[in-house]
């Protein structure tokens, strides 16, 4: 059971040799969740992801892997997709019976749930030793070192024997090691490199200033939006000149369907303080070049604009209400039209013009 749970891994195999071409860590991770809801009903949910962008699913009923980049295949053949699709279905009508099988030694209670996470990382160009880890209910139980399974400190007596059965398959753990020491930080290295041109593009984030809810009387939440950038790496501050305000808060990093991101930053001041704070933005795609908004301008042009538009709004209503008046001034006032008479003759309608309203 432990080998076919390796053999998930096999997707990790390399198609060839990727430049050094990012600097900043990034990791590959598969993930795979098997719910256990009685001893004869399981699902898995399998998943791919490259840091916070998934590069992969897989359809569970099928056993079809789902690449959901144009380069998340990397340079595997179709035959060799189609064996690895096989070995990870096959693991995943298998492997159950082994968490069945020791339900009682495990203590392991219906319903659960069981979460394996292995993959690699990069850094500085260069790919390291992977990791593999299981959980139980989302918590740590073993994770794989070396060629042996140890128990995570959590996990208690169940840990210990599940690290006793697992490091019984000595054949099946070299496997392991094999896999994590030299496939997966191939092929992470080699997704990189097939998908260098997405990875490594820069967008320009958008970037506005609005007010929250009130925090209370005389004062002001100030928000700063920063939005539509990537890579994800950003630095938004509130600013008072040069100096950083320290009340600022900063809002969780939010991905966009696109895969770019959003953040806002806020910050708690007294009404009277709002005038001469700025919102500093700094990311990679600006050219070095901080990208500034003033809190007094955008207030400034907030007045401006209510200025402007609302006469414009009056005017325009004016006109057509004055225009309405016309149209209805022009209807035809007729005496008796049921016989022919001359139009100059008192029984003809006549129209009012303007100038007789």
């Amino acid at each position: 059971m432990l080998f076919l749970q390796l053999l998930l891994l096999v997707v990790l195999l390399p198609g060839g040799d990727s430049e050094d071409a990012f600097q900043e860590p990034i990791s590959f991770r598969i993930l795979l969740t098997t719910s256990f809801c009685n001893r004869s009903w399981t699902q898995n949910q399998g998943s791919a992801w490259l840091d916070e962008l998934q590069t992969h699913g897989w359809d569970n009923k099928t056993g079809a892997f789902i690449f959901l980049r144009p380069w998340s295949k990397g340079n595997f053949s179709n035959e060799e997709l189609l064996e690895v699709e096989k070995f990870f279905y096959t693991y995943s009508i298998r492997s159950p019976s082994t968490y069945h099988n020791h339900v009682s030694e495990w203590q392991l209670e219906y319903p659960f749930q069981v979460q394996l996470v292995l993959g690699c990382d990069s850094h500085f160009g260069e790919a390291s030793v992977g990791f593999m880890w299981i959980a139980y209910q989302g918590s740590d139980l073993v994770s794989f070192q070396n060629t042996s399974w140890w128990p995570s400190p959590k996990g208690g007596s169940r840990a210990r024997q599940v690290c006793t059965v697992f490091n019984q398959c000595h054949v099946y753990n070299e496997i392991a090691h094999k896999l994590l020491s030299d496939f997966c930080p191939q092929f992470l290295l080699g997704l990189l490199d097939a998908g260098k041109a997405y990875l490594q593009r820069q967008v320009r984030p958008e970037a506005w200033l609005s007010t929250g809810p009130s925090p209370g009387p005389g004062r002001l939440l100030l928000v700063c939006h920063v939005s539509g950038f990537y890579p994800k790496p950003v630095w938004v501050m509130w600013m008072r000149g040069e100096q950083e305000q320290r009340g600022t808060q900063r809002g969780d990093l939010l991905p966009h369907a696109d895969g770019t991101w959003y953040l806002q930053m806020s910050l708690d001041v007294k009404s009277r303080e709002a005038a001469g704070l700025s919102c500093r933005v700094r990311h990679s795609s600006l050219g070095g070049q901080d990208m500034v908004l003033y809190w007094e301008q955008s207030h400034s042009m907030g007045l401006v604009f209510l200025v402007v538009t609302v006469p414009l709004v009056l005017l325009a209503g004016l006109a057509l209400w004055l225009w309405k008046r016309w149209k209805t001034h022009q209807i035809p006032q007729c005496t008796d039209l049921s016989s022919e008479r001359d139009p100059s003759s008192p029984g003809s309608c006549t129209y009012l013009n303007p100038a007789q309203w």
